[in-house]
């Protein structure tokens, strides 16, 4: 196993895969400039509610040390304090401001879709997703969960996350995701990439993502869609233009000829990999 994840992790298209870890208390490592934002934006907010948080507690504190019946016998009459009302109305508008404008800016970045390089259109189904790549000579296919009873690979096909056919993109191409539904409310999500939007049935939502580094990245279904919400994993492999063209053209006649391509690439880069490392 140790050996396999070696390899697994030398791979060119598979050195930035992302997916959850047990006992994850994080985000997973940022794989777009989006991402990357997200992951400053929250460390960001992190420390200013720590910050109000620890003030907030130390005043309770003190006010329970300071006024309690043995330390202020007489307690005071004072209805109010007018320097002290103007502070704590100014404060938390200051406070605010400085939280809104990087989260204005990031909600930019994220529902403003720059020129896209290809589109893929993403229908979520009771329990699998659809992918269509209309600039691609209209490349189709479904994606399942592999079952458990069918995974062959632990690494390579994480359980509950792996699919039968992964979507491709190339590395470094703005990628616009046009996500509906065909039966009920799915939410198709991908927190590598700051991914995650609603596919709602007889609605069109449109987000796009540019992956960074090759890899291999997954995603789940995160809106309670029925029974089999929690098998409907999303995996993506970023891969170089070259790879892509290969990809793309197998996958026009034959996604399963598609599919043992790019598990032939994989390998080919992982042995080039170890090679290099040697």
């Amino acid at each position: 196993m140790v050996a396999a994840a070696a390899a697994f992790a030398g791979s060119a298209t598979a050195a930035a895969a992302a997916q959850p870890t047990p006992w994850q208390a994080s985000l997973q490592p940022a794989a777009t400039e989006v991402m990357a934002d997200i992951v400053w934006f929250e460390s960001f907010t992190f420390w200013i509610v720590t910050v109000i948080t620890l003030f907030v507690l130390g005043l309770l504190v003190y006010i329970c040390v300071r006024f309690n019946e043995k330390n202020n016998p007489v307690p005071s009459r004072t209805s109010h304090n007018t320097m002290i009302e103007i502070v704590w109305t100014i404060a938390p508008v200051l406070i605010l401001l400085v939280i809104a404008i990087p989260s204005f800016r990031l909600l930019y970045k994220q529902l403003v879709i720059p020129e896209a390089d290809m589109t893929v259109k993403v229908t979520g189904y009771q329990w699998y997703w659809g992918y269509e790549y209309p600039d691609n000579d209209g490349i189709a296919f479904d994606a399942y969960m592999v079952e458990e009873a069918d995974i062959t690979d632990p690494v390579r096909q994480p359980r509950l996350l792996a699919t039968d056919y992964p979507v491709v993109v190339p590395v470094g191409k703005t990628v616009r995701l046009q996500v509906t539904a065909a039966d009920v409310i799915h939410s198709f999500a991908m927190p590598a990439f700051g991914v995650k939007i609603d596919a709602l049935p007889g609605r069109l939502n449109e987000t796009w993502f540019r992956a960074d580094a090759p890899g291999v990245y997954f995603g789940q279904c995160s809106e309670l869609c029925g029974q089999r919400h929690a098998f409907m994993p999303i995996e993506i492999h970023a891969v170089t233009d070259e790879q892509f063209a290969q990809w793309a053209t197998a996958a026009k006649d034959d996604i399963d000829a598609a599919k043992e391509l790019l598990a032939e690439l994989t390998r080919e880069d992982t042995a080039t990999d170890q090679l290099a490392q040697r």
